[in-house]
């Protein structure tokens, strides 16, 4: 059995202006490497 609440899982953002992946809890607004947006990297682009 798995305790690991759903909300505590880290999942990969990557920053949309240099690339930079990041690992994180909650999603980062902003690129800690150069202030670009991040998207997380599970959710496909369509």
């Amino acid at each position: 059995m798995n305790d690991t609440d759903a909300s505590d899982r880290e999942s990969a953002y990557e920053c949309f202006e240099c690339g930079t992946i990041h690992r994180s809890a909650s999603q980062p607004i902003h690129c800690p490497d150069c202030g670009g947006q991040m998207r997380n990297r599970e959710t496909a682009l369509e």
